[in-house]
């Protein structure tokens, strides 16, 4: 029989599935390199074990642990299944590979439910029994921790409670450290998940019992807190949620609230606590995926306050619309500025952009006329806050004039070859005037924007060194008047970074979708040349 843990009863250990589980999120495709970089970023803030992957399921996990990477705080942990019928524990191949892994703590998952053993294994449901005792006994023999995860364990308790029970007992009785009750197919809600642990530790010790969630009822986060309030004391999950079908539990979101309302442990600290958000956004880039702005805790619009009242009120006390301070957890308070806006947004974003201004100045007042105009007219500066700092520095008379272009034009080309083949290509030619002097530049793309892009920057990046790192990370259009058919005005949302990981929005609207761009893109431009100090061209 398994040990129980000692450890105290508000500690809750995390378990990471992202390299696993998440990698069977569909659209996504880790490569060895991201899982390595992933592991080190878990390995860092603290997570207490770290699932490579199923050694021996594929190339890119046979790779991972071929060269696994020095963890100094998590356990990487190997996962695998039960032997196969007819097979003893020593002599499966599968089996062998997992336990010969690198990994210092092995996950075996079996079935609970005596419909999946007969159905999706054809084993006789004893016969199961047999196999998860058998595995995890071997496994003990390679590992001193190894856990069960008790795969479709809560549908099979609604069906066959004698069973699943006997499945844990299996397991915990062959020496599992952890014995995990997944929801594997993610139906259950958090009063049965709750009834249902409160049951369970009658026959295994909480302090031995980890919950598994998916979250195709949108419950994963609520179970697992459930299950821990009901005594379990391991949570499974994912970063941002990723996992098969809907995704597990979004650990991103259970890790504050466990610390800061539940008042649980984890493996991290305060310090740890505040590169959450950055743990959130790295994952995200390195997926080449749009964050969630909504999303809790970590989310651009967490801490984003938009109506008039609330930023007032935010501005007198955050306590009266945020239910934690951002900063424990990396984030930021955002001031919206909108058609919706007042005053009091406006001072609050001078402020968040350093701008010192008098409250009483009639600047302000004008300024916020000037944001519902443009916001009339398509404009939105709640997702574009770099092109609203442009403006409100310009209505202060405080944008250097960096470059002015004074045209550009654009050409498509769509046409088929001597071989029959389609082709597309786009130029674009600029002239600017820069520092006193005209530029012309000419340049290739493989669409109208990127070619006015490179264009731009032929002519700017030998003056102004600082964009040499500018790159473009979204693009998003969109019609404003669709009753207009090809006569709609359009407004378009550009995403900039820069080496040191900053992102910017700016935004430009026309019924020209090539001059809304232009629009976006100067913005952009500009807002790096003016944040990274660069000269004003009439200085």
């Amino acid at each position: 029989m398994a040990t129980e843990t000692t450890m105290s009863d508000k500690r809750v250990t995390l378990y990471d599935s992202t390299l696993r589980d998440g990698a069977q999120t569909q659209g996504i495709d880790f490569s060895p390199a991201d899982k390595e970089l992933i592991a080190h970023e878990l390995d860092a803030i603290g997570i207490d074990y770290i699932e490579g992957g199923w050694p021996g399921a594929n190339a890119t996990d046979d790779a991972f642990f071929a060269n696994p990477p020095e963890l100094k705080r998590a356990r990487l942990t190997a996962f695998g299944m039960t032997r196969r019928a007819g097979r003893s524990a020593d002599n499966d191949p599968s089996l062998t590979v997992v336990l010969s892994s690198p990994a210092k703590t092995i996950c075996i998952f079996g079935k609970t439910w005596d419909f999946q053993a007969e159905v999706a294994l054809g084993v006789d449901p004893e016969e199961n029994i047999k196999m998860i005792a058998d595995t995890i006994e071997h496994a003990c023999t390679k590992s001193d921790d190894v856990m069960f995860d008790a795969e479709h364990f809560f549908d099979g308790y609604k069906a066959n409670k004698d069973y699943a029970v006997n499945c844990l007992k299996a397991a915990y009785d062959a020496g599992a450290h952890w014995v995990v009750l997944c929801d594997t197919n993610g139906g259950t809600l958090p009063d049965e998940i709750e009834r249902i642990v409160t049951e369970i530790t009658q026959h295994i010790p909480g302090s031995n019992l980890g919950i598994h969630c998916h979250d195709d009822t949108g419950n994963a986060v609520a179970n697992s807190l459930a299950a821990v309030r009901a005594g379990a004391r391991q949570i499974q999950g994912t970063l941002n949620g990723l996992g098969e079908r809907c995704g597990n539990a979004n650990l991103v979101t259970l890790i504050p609230t466990l610390q800061l309302k539940m008042g649980y442990e984890t493996g991290l600290t305060d310090d740890d606590l505040t590169r959450l958000t950055h743990l959130s956004r790295m994952l995200d880039e390195r997926l080449n995926r749009q964050p969630n702005r909504s999303a809790p805790y970590v989310g651009e619009s967490a801490f984003a306050h938009k109506g008039g009242v609330h930023a007032s009120a935010v501005e007198k006390n955050p306590a009266t619309y945020e239910h934690i301070e951002p900063e424990k957890i990396g984030n930021r308070r955002h001031i919206v500025v909108s058609d919706q806006s007042g005053r009091s947004n406006i001072l609050a974003r001078f402020r968040e952009a350093g701008i010192d201004i008098d409250p009483k100045d009639k600047r302000v007042a004008k300024l916020v006329e000037t944001v519902k105009e443009q916001e009339f007219n398509g404009y939105a500066y709640d997702g574009a806050e770099a092109s609203f700092e442009l403006l409100a520095r310009r209505a202060l008379g405080a944008v250097p004039d960096y470059f002015h272009c004074t045209s550009f034009k654009v050409l498509d080309e769509r046409r088929w070859n001597e071989n029959g083949d389609l082709v597309t290509s786009s130029e674009a030619t600029v002239k600017l005037d820069v520092q006193g002097e005209s530029h012309m530049a000419v340049a290739e793309g493989n669409g109208p924007v990127n070619a006015l892009d490179a264009a731009i920057r032929k002519v700017l990046s030998g003056i102004y060194p600082q964009l040499e790192d500018l790159r473009l990370v979204d693009y998003k259009v969109r019609i404003l008047t669709p009753g207009a058919g090809t006569r709609a005005v359009t407004r378009v949302m550009i995403e900039s970074a820069d080496k040191n990981g900053e992102h910017w929005s700016t935004v430009g609207v026309s019924a020209n979708i090539i001059d809304a761009s232009y629009n976006a893109l100067r913005d952009s431009i500009i807002y790096k040349l003016h944040r990274d100090g660069a000269v004003d061209s009439h200085s």
